[in-house]
């Protein structure tokens, strides 16, 4: 339901970058990326402060619940807040649920929680995603190296930025004039603190003066593709088109494609690719029809400590976001429904992963082509 003096929720939000960010739904950079940065007080003359001293120590970020039709920003007044956004889906997709983990972070030591506590609440979120593990690992590491949080927070999201720049210089060398792209589920700004993962290479190669198209799987049950890679599509004014999940190994079948781009959730050390559901058929499909493959992630994704996919734990949702769509029932309501959020890729049907280091094989993540710190996890399934 959108909200009092929203716009006609028929219709989606059309907004440049430059109307975004007057709505607070943009990182820095200009994209469409949530805003995940601690807020801070300001003093009687309106100036921020240096740093948050005071409550009420606010995280925001862009509420994708109600994206494309009604723009909205959350603010997390505490951990558990930050921590419930996470698993509802405030905030979505491994980069960005790693910046609002460290974030969240920083705003509970500041409000005098252990941060031991603090980490060991946000790795209960989302068990699938690597970033989220990456994030606590990294917060730990800057309060035992005598750091200020809110400023290790502020380097974490940088270093994130920076990273998704370069997968996109790096992955935009794939994209030519007049090629055909397919992605599946959200892996733009809003999955990450700016530019995104597969956003990336879209975003630079439009830079460059490449024309190309986009086919946007729409990604059920939840229909991240349709909701919001196609609006951030609409942002950045690149051709694309909305398809059903079903449809896509018809178009690989026939042609229309040349090449697939997705993202991931936790990549093994071996290559195995944890991806939003669906992701592992059209992978199947794509080699099938020698369609290349490619994984856009940052290093901070990869998990050296995870031998191969099938170690990766998979999230289980509630069978609601299959039984209804928008609040409504889809189903019998005495039908019962599975609803794992990921699948795994084996390393077999990917082409190449783009990181900020490069484009690399599966099988070289090892090499040192493409570099991540080993850091503890203890991710456990969902229930």
């Amino acid at each position: 339901m959108a909200a009092e003096g929203a716009p006609d929720p028929r219709r989606p939000l059309r907004r440049g970058r430059r109307a975004a960010a007057a709505h607070g739904g943009v990182g820095e950079g200009g994209a469409t990326g949530p805003l995940l940065r601690l807020a801070h007080p300001r003093d009687e003359a309106g100036t921020r402060t240096s740093r948050p001293v005071e409550p009420p120590l606010l995280v925001p970020s862009v509420d994708q619940r109600y994206l494309p039709f009604d723009l909205r920003v959350f603010e997390a007044k505490n951990l558990e807040e930050v921590a419930v956004a996470i698993e509802d889906m405030v905030v979505r997709g491994a980069p960005a649920i790693g910046a609002t983990a460290a974030y969240g972070m920083a705003q509970a030591g500041l409000q005098g929680v252990d941060l031991k506590e603090a980490g060991d609440r946000l790795r209960k979120t989302r068990p699938t995603g690597n970033d989220l593990f990456y994030a606590i690992e990294y917060m730990r590491k800057a309060r035992a190296a005598g750091d200020d949080l809110v400023v290790a927070a502020d380097r974490y999201a940088q270093e994130d930025i920076d990273r998704c720049r370069k997968i996109g210089e790096h992955g935009a060398k794939l994209i030519r004039n007049g090629i055909r792209i397919l992605t599946h589920c959200n892996a733009g700004a809003l999955a990450t603190v700016d530019y995104g993962t597969v956003m990336a290479p879209l975003r630079v190669a439009k830079e460059q003066g490449r024309r190309f198209f986009v086919y946007v799987d729409e990604t059920r049950p939840r229909l991240q593709g349709s909701r919001l890679t196609a609006w951030e599509l609409l942002q950045e004014g690149i051709d694309h088109a909305i398809i059903t999940g079903g449809a896509a190994a018809a178009f690989l079948g026939r042609g229309e494609v040349d090449l697939v781009l997705v993202g991931a959730d936790r990549i093994a050390a071996n290559g195995d690719t944890a991806n939003k559901i669906g992701t592992y058929g059209k992978a199947v499909v794509a080699k099938e029809n020698r369609i290349p493959f490619y994984v856009a992630a940052p290093t901070s994704t990869i998990d050296f400590d995870l031998a191969s996919g099938d170690k990766i734990p998979i999230e289980e949702r509630s069978p609601q976001e299959v039984l209804h769509l928008d609040g409504h029932p889809i189903a019998p309501k005495e039908s019962p429904a599975r609803n794992p959020a990921f699948d795994v890729t084996p390393a077999k049907y990917i082409t190449g992963i783009i990181t900020e280091e490069g484009i690399v094989k599966p099988g070289e993540l090892r090499s040192g082509a493409a570099k991540a710190p080993r850091k503890k996890t203890s991710a456990k399934k969902r229930r």
